[in-house]
């Protein structure tokens, strides 16, 4: 198993006052979100507009810019392989239907899939 350290904070410490303040520690997590290979660094370079909007989502959901842009790649890419399969399931209906307003129907969605809305 993968494992990676995460910061979780104890709910008992040093005693401030009245209150009681947690230790700081470290320990080592699993998680199954964390990458199995060795990771490849990448230099890249975004729009101010796309930046900003990484750094917005990074903040208000408490995670690093590269993780928010690993998370957005992965989306990415898997809504690319959904896109592709759909396609290709409406080329497969479109060879196979005899009707010839069916074909046309699916011609002007084939048509759409290639040259867009």
């Amino acid at each position: 198993m993968e494992q990676g350290t995460a910061y979780v904070p104890k709910f008992y410490g040093l005693q401030s006052g009245n209150r009681v303040r947690p230790f700081e520690c470290t320990i080592m997590v699993y998680s199954g979100v964390m990458a199995t290979k060795k990771p490849v660094r990448r230099s890249l370079t975004l729009p101010s507009r796309i930046a900003k909007q990484v750094d917005s989502m990074a903040k208000r959901r408490r995670l690093s810019d590269n993780r928010v842009l690993v998370e957005l790649i992965e989306l990415g890419i898997e809504a690319r392989r959904q896109k592709e399969k759909d396609f290709f399931e409406l080329a497969e209906r479109f060879r196979g239907s005899k009707d010839p307003e069916e074909i046309k129907r699916l011609g002007e969605e084939l048509g759409l899939f290639v040259f867009g809305e």
